[in-house]
């Protein structure tokens, strides 16, 4: 990797100011000052910055236990971001593959690899999401069959203009309801709720794909994925 690259990945410098750094013998590799911002370095280099070691992180893998009130955004001026959760060097680079809206709890994956972000959230892989969710009104009997039958129809959703993919309902209890969906539409959980004349309460994601929210996470929490996890995808 160059040198500004480098700079740029630890130290959040734009190209033009880690060339800048570089020009003005700001910047020591294994000791020497080094004066070319094209100078190759990798992660077992010795890179100082005014004083300062840099280390090169990444790719990283989390799972998030999600709580409520908490915005899957970088930027927020209303609530908490999942950025403020979590305690690690250069936490700003990571970013959510597939948000939950801010009333929505559970797991969520964050990355600063945007290519296994992609296959995460790609319509392509149709990766599973399993969500469960309380209803404001009971669905029992014949409205339950119905309603899981329409759901696996898919349902047309205000605003769309095709119709969700098959997805798989079951009712647990006339107001708890597990949801497997294959896809990641704008608020789908709740709008497709909406469309048989309910209303989500409460919804949790239980897993994205073979992947399952650790029980061991407490709301708030999150750990590094394991590689098997990481290559389910």
């Amino acid at each position: 990797m160059r040198l500004d690259k480098y700079l740029c990945e630890t130290a959040d410098l734009t190209r033009s100011l880690a060339k800048r750094a570089v020009r003005r013998e700001e910047v020591r590799v294994d000791g020497e000052v080094v004066k070319d911002p094209s100078t190759h370095v990798d992660e077992t280099s010795d890179v100082n910055w005014l004083g300062q070691s840099l280390v090169l992180t990444g790719p990283r893998y989390l799972m998030m236990n999600k709580p409520t009130g908490v915005e899957c955004t970088s930027h927020s001026s209303h609530y908490p971001t999942l950025h403020d959760l979590i305690d690690l060097p250069n936490a700003e680079r990571l970013h959510p593959a597939g948000r939950l809206d801010v009333e929505t709890t559970g797991l969520v994956f964050l990355t600063d690899d945007g290519q296994w972000s992609h296959r995460v959230t790609s319509p392509r892989h149709a990766s599973a999401k399993v969500y469960r969710a309380t209803l404001a009104e009971p669905v029992e009997g014949r409205a339950a069959e119905k309603a899981m039958q329409s759901f696996a129809d898919g349902l047309l959703l205000k605003g769309d203009s095709k119709p969700t993919r098959p997805a798989e309902l079951h009712m647990l209890t006339p107001r708890d309801a597990r949801l497997t969906i294959h896809e990641g539409k704008y608020h789908q959980v709740r709008r497709m709720f909406a469309a048989i004349g309910n209303r989500v309460e409460t919804l949790h994601r239980e897993s994205i794909g073979p992947v399952q929210l650790d029980p061991g996470l407490a709301p708030g929490e999150c750990r590094m994925l394991r590689p098997d996890e990481i290559q389910c995808f």
